[in-house]
């Protein structure tokens, strides 16, 4: 990662805040590896022009806009902390230890312990990621109901079921397999219901949670799924689910961290799996592929994945010294785990300590809440704004659930793999777009699914045959996973002491 302005201003912490690509703003970083650029983002070749332009408006909005007036004005007591961290903190600046808060046997929070402790703050950005997150879903929801709305769903809903007017792939594909049977897919519903029942309440006591909390996650999946898999199919985009069931749990049951993490796990992963089973099939539908062949394929391989996945990471934990603990790793490890650190930080903040002492009512940062409000008028003005000028076709293109949908994404995005997805992206769906048209049609999706496979090939190798028995590389500055940018993390507060960081006085 390249980060021009560090490499300026070596001692200046404001300077490294403003540069730093991974713990800063991100102004005049750059990443030369494609893991990087489309690892978190998706591959800027396969992203629609419009839709990166609006995520890079709700970047711009969040992290160039809200988090500078609010830093450097010292909201929420900002400078005690980092400007971009998901970590969390207690009111000294340090990283909270959430083990002073629990209960050792029962693993609920204590709120004794709590009170004679510290508050737990954010940075800066990670108060506007959550309610960025919040508006996502919201003006998801505006988004749907404004521009599909009920009466023309219903429409197709309707159509769906009718045998007249199919298209040339549903005649062709009706010709010559057979379809699904409907009970294959009640059976795989109603079977994992059960069985997630069943381990909630055999294992109540571990997994601090009831039969009522698969139940209602279900419910939740069951209502979310169609605005979600219009705006996916629309704007290869969508809204995360996460923090809307985190709240709702963490209302419900708070002190349960554990809880909180399972009823998440449970609703989000159901509606991400029948999404992606919606589109493998609707994909297979085009490619002409039997419909029960992908169906026992797409059910065998997630039985695969469950099981590789859950070996793997069970490996990796005991086989990799210091993993997840960025601080005590070796130069060049990437066992640093952003996405897992950050579901840490979300565990403590909605199970643990829980919303109502967090945001509403009793808590510090109840603006996030506004948030919900605004994401739901936002949309409101572009449908107005488009009925009124149908002519003009790039007001539909404003699409809010895409711009406040950066929330979700940072972490583990960081602003160098916003950039750099950005330019590259533009490079490609604009500039050669334009000029060598004939070129991009077809070679640009073969460039990025070989960009991927290639990246994902030289991963496993490398961590197979190198990083697993401790090799990373030659020993040189590109070599260190982070962007050389040591003081973008430290707080400017007078009177904060952090390790590695001076003393601002």
């Amino acid at each position: 990662v390249l980060s021009f302005v560090c490499w300026i201003w070596k001692d200046s912490i404001t300077a490294q805040q403003i540069g730093s690509g991974f713990h800063g703003l991100g102004i005049g970083s750059f990443a030369l590896d494609w893991m990087t650029i489309s690892g978190y983002l998706g591959s800027p070749l396969a992203t629609p022009t419009y839709v990166m332009v609006n995520t890079m408006a709700g970047f711009i909005l969040i992290l160039y806009v809200l988090v500078p007036f609010t830093y450097w004005n010292n909201g929420y007591d900002a400078k005690r902390f980092p400007i971009f961290s998901s970590d969390i903190f207690d009111v000294d600046g340090q990283l909270y230890n959430v083990s002073r808060i629990l209960d050792e046997k029962s693993f609920t929070f204590d709120e004794e312990a709590y009170n004679n402790y510290s508050k737990l703050y954010f940075s800066t950005y990670l108060i506007y990621c959550y309610g960025f997150t919040l508006a996502t879903f919201s003006s998801s929801i505006s988004h749907v109901v404004l521009f599909y709305g009920s009466r023309s769903v219903w429409q197709q809903f309707a159509k769906s079921y009718q045998s007249q007017r199919q298209d040339v792939h549903t005649r062709l594909m009706k010709q010559n397999y057979e379809s699904i049977p409907s009970w294959w897919f009640y059976s795989i519903l109603f079977s994992m219901m059960g069985f997630a029942i069943l381990v909630c309440e055999i294992f109540s006591e571990q997994l601090q949670l009831r039969y009522w909390g698969v139940l209602l996650a279900c419910a939740l999946v069951f209502i979310f799924l169609f605005p979600e898999g219009v705006l996916a199919a629309t704007a290869s985009s969508g809204f995360s689910v996460k923090l809307f069931l985190e709240i709702v749990i963490g209302y419900l049951h708070p002190g349960r961290p554990i809880a909180n993490i399972a009823f998440t796990t449970y609703g989000f992963f159901a509606l991400f799996m029948a999404l992606n089973f919606t589109s493998m099939l609707k994909t297979s539908h085009y490619m002409k592929i039997p419909p029960k062949i992908i169906f026992l394929v797409q059910i065998l391989g997630t039985l695969l994945s469950c099981v590789i996945g859950f070996t793997v990471a069970w490996w990796f934990l005991y086989s990799v010294e210091n993993i997840c603990h960025p601080e005590l790793l070796p130069k060049g490890s990437p066992w640093t785990c952003p996405t897992e650190r950050r579901f840490f930080s979300v565990g403590v903040t909605w199970g643990v300590i829980g919303p109502a002492k967090m945001f509403y009512p009793h808590g510090t940062y109840s603006i996030i809440f506004v948030f919900f409000i605004i994401g739901l008028l936002a949309p409101v003005p572009v449908w107005i704004l488009s009925r009124i000028y149908p002519e003009k076709k790039w007001i539909r293109l404003i699409n809010w659930p895409v711009i406040f949908s950066v929330g979700h994404a940072m972490p583990p995005a960081t602003p160098v793999n916003f950039w750099s997805w950005f330019v590259v992206g533009i490079i490609f769906n604009y500039f050669i777009f334009r000029k060598f048209k004939q070129w991009w049609a077809r070679y640009n999706y073969v460039l990025s699914a070989g960009l991927d496979t290639g990246a994902a090939f030289l991963t496993i190798i490398v961590t197979l045959f190198l990083e697993i028995r401790g090799v990373y590389g030659p020993n040189w500055w590109g070599l260190e996973m982070g962007d050389h940018c040591p003081l973008a993390h430290c707080p400017t507060a007078p009177g904060v002491i952090v390790e590695g960081c001076p003393v601002i006085k």
